[in-house]
């Protein structure tokens, strides 16, 4: 969907509620910024603040605090939350330990909760991670990352401590892992 005043991509999407009428208003992050600064000059609430509209990625913010936020990145994977926005997607596992502050808002206000408190499938539920949990998934995360530099540096003894110590993190999870079958031979 395009921007009601350009032809850009619109971002974002604000329904507004005035005097029981129902009005949508699609924009640009530029026009966005514009609207929502003379939406707070005007004296009406601004969006995000109580009695607002909910904005889960800070769509209230100044446009400096949104610049500033854009260029956080992860450690893990390099992705910032800029690339976030958008592509809707993260990184790596990392990123939710990353973008912590800004992405529980999000996950409250799209599944009501922040935590799971359903049932598991089968397979997961077998699979029991140590307490130290999102800690030791970042570990292997970095390991790999160390791992793929050492390879590409030619440092092959770095790469292959750095691949035992990933199969022994993932044996602690999942449980040695089972040889496959020697193959039959054909007469």
């Amino acid at each position: 969907m395009k921007c009601q005043h350009c032809d850009r991509q619109a971002v974002f999407h604000i329904t507004e509620l005035e005097t029981g009428e129902v009005r949508e208003v699609h924009l640009c992050e530029e026009h966005a910024r514009t609207y929502l600064n003379q939406s707070e000059a005007a004296g009406e609430p601004p969006l995000g603040k109580p009695g607002g509209l909910a904005t889960p990625l800070g769509v209230g913010q100044t446009a400096e605090e949104l610049s500033v936020l854009d260029q956080k990145t992860c450690d893990m994977c390099g992705i910032s939350f800029f690339e976030f926005r958008n592509q809707g997607r993260l990184g790596c596992p990392h990123d939710y330990v990353a973008f912590e502050k800004e992405l529980e808002p999000l996950i409250a206000n799209i599944h009501g909760a922040t935590e799971h408190v359903g049932r598991r499938p089968q397979q997961a539920a077998a699979i029991v991670m140590p307490q130290e949990g999102t800690e030791g998934l970042t570990r292997v995360i970095g390991l790999r990352l160390e791992m793929k530099e050492a390879i590409a540096c030619e440092d092959y003894e770095k790469a292959k401590e750095n691949r035992d110590l990933i199969r022994e993190i993932e044996e602690t999870w999942l449980g040695p892992a089972v040889a496959p079958p020697p193959p039959e031979a054909t007469p």
